[in-house]
């Protein structure tokens, strides 16, 4: 799995956590991902999606 939207392309961002000492660790954070089926083009495909498309409806889920 790509880690990736189909839709917006959103993927992991990287960054650092931070202790009350400020020792700097770094860190991944991935998107949240959902294997959907949705109607793209006229055509119905599966992919993982990110929830953000799904809940602002830029992605129209078929059941």
């Amino acid at each position: 799995m790509s880690r990736k939207c189909s839709v917006c392309n959103k993927g992991p961002q990287y960054g650092n956590r931070v202790s009350h000492a400020h020792n700097l660790t770094r860190h991944r954070w991935l998107p949240n991902l959902q294997k959907i089926r949705f109607e793209q083009n006229g055509k119905v495909q599966r992919g993982y999606v990110c929830t953000r498309c799904i809940r602002t409806g830029a992605v129209k889920k078929v059941v």
